[in-house]
């Protein structure tokens, strides 16, 4: 009986093999074109970019229900004592409702974490907390090793386009700093309370990939280690060139490189992003 198991969302964008490896229990936001609804991940990246171009209306998110999370919970209570539930950013998603709703179910055996960000900087703080949770940490070590991991993580996404972040609703904060203009680079990052945060608009990939750098070594001040993460959609040459610079600038403890599912790429289009867990 393992002391703790761990749960996240698929927004986390973590891979099946990596989930699999740790341990990571995974349930799934929904995409729909119309009536057709996929599980998040079972499109690849291109058939879902395929589709998304192809149809008359972008596509729809949706998140999990209380019953799949039930069915998660449960399922792995079956061989642990108790689950750590790792989730996106109440601010951008009410997944962790869902979530919350869930855990009322099982007592005090099911603990909610909000990462207060989403994609790999939300699968960061996940892979943390599911290597505290394989060395046998207690619930009270692996979500203290959460808020560690939370403060000490940061994300930044570039995104060659607005027009899925303002179709779909999800700018925020983000919409006054761009006005009307929708055809440039846009920066943004997540800020400490999980919401959108803009960082610049930048006409051209390559100076759009420059600040991306210098936003990044802003964030490691005098630093030299970290995780990294490089994420992209549709973009693997822009993908390719900052792992290339992350990786002749800092001393990579870890480089994950991801393709963002269909429920991030929904709103975000194509683009790119990286994130990053500092090491003192």
């Amino acid at each position: 009986m393992r002391e703790v198991a761990i749960v996240t969302d698929s927004t986390s964008d973590i891979t099946p093999k990596i989930a699999q490896s740790l341990e990571i229990g995974v349930v799934p936001l929904m995409v729909a074109f119309g009536e057709e609804v996929f599980e998040d991940g079972v499109l690849s990246q291109q058939e879902f970019f395929d589709r998304m171009n192809a149809a008359p209306s972008l596509p729809t998110t949706s998140q999990p229900s209380v019953g799949a999370f039930t069915e998660m919970y449960a399922r792995q209570l079956e061989t642990a004592r108790s689950v750590v539930s790792v989730h996106i950013s109440a601010a951008l998603s009410g997944t962790i409702e869902s979530a919350t709703e869930a855990a009322r179910h099982f007592g005090d055996r099911v603990h909610i974490f909000d990462t207060r960000n989403l994609a790999w900087g939300e699968a960061l703080q996940v892979v943390e907390a599911a290597r505290a949770a394989a060395s046998g940490a207690t619930v009270q070590d692996v979500l203290a090793t959460l808020e560690d991991a939370r403060k000490r993580v940061r994300m930044i996404v570039g995104i060659d386009a607005l027009d899925n972040l303002a179709r779909g609703g999800r700018i925020g904060r983000v919409s006054a700093f761009l006005g009307s203009v929708l055809n440039l680079r846009v920066l943004f990052t997540v800020n400490q309370l999980g919401s959108f945060e803009p960082v610049a608009k930048i006409r051209g990939s390559h100076a759009a990939l420059d600040r991306t750098m210098s936003w990044v070594a802003e964030q490691m001040g005098q630093k030299q280690e970290a995780v990294f993460a490089v994420m992209h959609a549709l973009s693997p040459d822009k993908a390719a060139w900052l792992e290339e610079q992350l990786r002749v600038k800092y001393n990579v403890r870890e480089m994950f490189v991801i393709e963002a599912g269909p429920v991030i790429s929904t709103h975000t289009g194509t683009g790119w992003g990286v994130a990053l867990l500092s090491v003192d």
